[in-house]
């Protein structure tokens, strides 16, 4: 798939908001921290990385009913779906000047219906390269990858599944709705996007 940007700026890919909030002093501290002893740019992305998709459980797997959306109290709170996850990997990526775009899925739900997923997409050589922080578990392998994706999941277009091929600036407003609006996770899980 060809990423589409949704504007031509990178200057937009880099900038702070209320969900990417990466002014913030504990997303500021947490790049630094993972910064430390790193050779280059592609070596913080892939700490980056593995540190939202391991040290941060997706909220779903373990349990947690607590919603988060803004990427410092992701990291405050170590817990989040896929979206705050994505946000939470923009911050620190955007932080240490990666220009990272948020982007999204449609996937089938537990109820059969379909779920809108995020993920990212990271800037390097030119190119965009999507990830998804997520969170590994049974049936889920996803690894940073700037030589091919290797996200948590593969649309089926038998199943009405699809990359939608955008990339975001700022969260989808749909997914930024939701997640703002829901008490806590199992009412959010009622009131996922099931497209944009």
């Amino acid at each position: 798939m060809e990423p589409i940007q949704n504007t031509p700026d990178l200057s937009a890919y880099l900038a702070a908001d209320e969900a990417i909030d990466h002014e913030h002093p504990l997303v500021r501290e947490t790049a630094a921290r993972l910064a430390e002893g790193v050779a280059d740019s592609y070596a913080y992305a892939r700490s980056a990385y593995e540190f939202v998709r391991d040290g941060i459980p997706h909220a779903q797997d373990a349990g947690d009913p607590r919603v988060t959306w803004r990427a410092s109290d992701v990291l405050r709170l170590r817990t989040g779906i896929c979206y705050a996850k994505a946000h939470a990997l923009a911050a620190l990526l955007r932080a240490e000047d990666i220009p990272t775009a948020l982007c999204y899925q449609r996937l089938t739900h537990d109820d059969g219906g379909h779920v809108v997923h995020g993920l990212v997409a990271v800037r390097f050589d030119g190119a965009w390269h999507r990830q998804d922080p997520r969170g590994n578990k049974p049936g889920v392998d996803a690894q940073f990858s700037l030589a091919g994706e290797r996200l948590a999941f593969v649309p089926d277009p038998k199943s009405n599944e699809v990359d939608y091929p955008v990339l975001y600036a700022e969260p989808h407003l749909a997914v930024l709705a939701a997640l703002k609006a829901a008490p806590d996770r199992p009412r959010l899980w009622k009131t996922l996007p099931a497209a944009l």
